[in-house]
């Protein structure tokens, strides 16, 4: 019988020591240590959970031309907009993690999806967060089809997965996988070895049995998912639910993925019959834009290969304090700061005195550099109080010199501001060189900040 040895983990990230320390060495936490007793030592316990990992087959080294080349077959998962950010469709054997704020929809979104693939293949819902009474009614409310819709209130990993070996789905849904437990880890639900034994025993079950996995998993407060981060290295795609929860639209973005483009998005918006795909976001975020009202402008910018059309409004009004504020919603303070610098540098707009409230209508985050010149011309606008006109639209990058640099894929912005209807369109010079003329579209390229304003403003 082996001699009981005592070893310490650290709950934070799962490092193992014989001794106690203050400070774990691997990530850094303090007072994490606990205590663990077993009958094996460290090493003997770390060798057996690396076995687990490695692969049943070993391979060969072969040159690239003797591989076969194989199209990675895709299906639709009934969600156009979902299609959109996974790159066409749903891959088997692809493991995919959905993160987001508490309450913004994932579950919904997810609970959907398996109702729409369910009517045509296998697909088992597993929540450690529910009861199957309560994913009833869910299900029943966003009037999803269930008679072919397995589900299991189950927060084992093991189990889940030795009922899937009968079941053999083809599509499963764990929701989440911080409320997962491994045997292979003693430490509590939603701790970093659990996290990573859980999620790593899913993958590898994917990957073995060809079955589509969604993951939901959780956001700590800074936005990132909770967890090693050695968990978005696993999963083949890594999708970010964004959006205020006060707005009917949320944002479904994809910051990885193996088998399509990066920063993908999708646009839903929430009801009470569930997450609705907005086929034209465009239309959707100018339909209710403020008519002959100062300081709004329509800007296009471009989320992974989808232009989309938005309105960006601003409010300059008298400071009665010796710093005057600056308010921000859905673009980056400091960005908004240099651009008013360059205004009141470059463009002698009077800004010291002057409250500035800049908001981005709908609940987008935009961080796209040509968002510059809109922003400018939108602060310029609610401060002389002129007005700008309805078809106009603005696009371009600016300097801290107060020029206006020429932005990306200037043709496919150009070709959305133009299908909605906007007949003027202000953008750098070096883009305009590379556009075709369009009958009946005004397009007025700039070199300046100063060329830009006094363009608008006559």
């Amino acid at each position: 019988m082996a001699k009981e040895k005592t070893c310490y983990v650290c709950a934070s990230c799962g490092y193992e020591t014989l001794r106690w320390l203050g400070c774990c060495p691997e990530c850094g936490e303090w007072n994490t240590f606990e205590e663990r007793k077993n009958t094996q030592t460290v090493t003997s316990k770390t060798a057996e959970k690396a076995a687990k990992y490695q692969t049943a087959q070993k391979s060969e080294i072969v040159t690239l031309d003797q591989i076969e080349e194989k199209q990675e077959p895709r299906s639709t998962t009934g969600n156009e907009e979902l299609d959109r950010v996974l790159g066409g469709g749903l891959v088997p054997g692809s493991a995919i993690l959905i993160g987001g704020d508490p309450g913004i929809g994932k579950s919904t979104l997810l609970l959907q999806v398996a109702g729409a693939l369910s009517e045509r293949c296998c697909v088992l819902y597993a929540s450690g967060e529910e009861s199957t009474r309560q994913l009833k009614m869910r299900a029943s409310r966003i009037k999803i089809r269930q008679d072919k819709l397995y589900v299991l209130a189950e927060n084992d990993v093991e189990s889940i997965l030795t009922r899937c070996e009968r079941l053999k789905p083809d599509v499963l849904v764990i929701d989440s996988i911080q409320t997962m437990v491994s045997q292979d880890s003693a430490s509590a639900p939603g701790s970093v070895s659990q996290v990573r034994q859980s999620a790593g025993a899913i993958v590898r079950f994917a990957k073995e049995t060809g079955t589509a996995v969604f993951i939901v998993g959780h956001v700590t407060k800074e936005g990132s998912l909770a967890g090693p981060r050695i968990l978005e290295h696993m999963v083949d795609a890594v999708l970010y639910f964004e959006g205020d929860r006060q707005h009917e639209y949320r944002l479904l973005r994809a910051v990885k993925n193996r088998f399509g483009s990066v920063n993908e998005l999708g646009v839903f918006e929430m009801r009470t019959e569930g997450m609705i795909p907005v086929p034209n976001p465009s239309e959707s975020l100018l339909s209710q834009r403020a008519r002959g009202a100062s300081g709004s402008v329509v800007f296009c910018t471009l989320q992974g290969s989808r232009p989309i059309l938005c309105d960006l409004q601003a409010l300059a009004s008298r400071s009665f304090y010796s710093v005057p504020k600056r308010t921000v919603g859905g673009m980056d303070s400091g960005r908004i700061a240099l651009l008013l610098a360059v205004m009141e540098k470059r463009a002698g707009k009077k800004l010291f005195d002057q409250d500035v409230y800049i908001n981005v209508a709908g609940g987008l985050a935009l961080s796209d550099p040509a968002a510059d010149l809109a922003v400018c011309i939108a602060v310029a606008s609610s401060l002389a109080g002129f007005t700008l006109s309805g078809k106009l639209s603005v696009m371009g990058e600016v300097g801290l010199c107060g020029e206006v640099r020429p932005v990306a894929q200037a043709e496919r912005r150009v070709a959305e501001c133009v299908r909605l209807g906007f007949t003027e369109i202000l953008l750098p010079k070096q883009n305009l060189k590379n556009i075709r003329p369009i009958d009946g579209v005004q397009m007025t390229g700039v070199d300046t900040l100063m060329q830009a304003l006094a363009v608008v403003s006559n």
